[in-house]
């Protein structure tokens, strides 16, 4: 538990360059292994964004923070559509409705079994990242992420 800790202050602590930077350098590996191991019936970039989403709603908040760091990859998987209010008000809607977020949690968390552990492990990174941008990993953030690491 203080190992967890320990690596939730060290990203609640990271600048906004090093941020990206690992983000960018994560995703590159993450989203062609999502599409790998989900095969031709899924698409790789869904499953990346679904993580996505589930670290954005885990506190049912969208901090500014949090948007700008992951526009890009929302922009990718949602085009020209995809505004601050709309994904905050996304995010307040899918923590809201319990019953839908703990099927999709439970989902992915599934999902995660499927994945070697160093695809599971880098999948859990941004997750908690994106938890951390705001400079401070909720206890809601951090039980999402828990779940995520069963």
């Amino acid at each position: 538990m203080k190992a967890f800790d320990a690596l939730c202050k060290e990203f609640e602590q990271l600048d906004a360059g090093t941020y990206t930077a690992l983000l960018a350098e994560k995703s590159l590996n993450v989203l062609p292994a999502l599409q790998a191991v989900a095969g031709s019936d899924v698409d790789g970039a869904e499953l990346f964004a679904s993580f996505i989403l589930g670290a954005i709603a885990a506190d049912g908040k969208l901090s500014e923070e949090e948007y700008l760091l992951c526009y890009p990859l929302l922009h990718a998987f949602f085009g020209d559509e995809v505004n601050y209010e709309d994904c905050k008000n996304a995010a307040k809607l899918l923590r809201s409705e319990s019953r839908a977020f703990k099927k999709s949690l439970d989902e992915i968390v599934d999902f995660l079994g499927l994945l070697s552990d160093d695809l599971k492990d880098d999948v859990v990174l941004i997750c908690l990242m994106i938890c951390a941008i705001d400079g401070k990993v909720s206890a809601k953030e951090k039980s999402w992420i828990k779940k995520l690491v069963k």
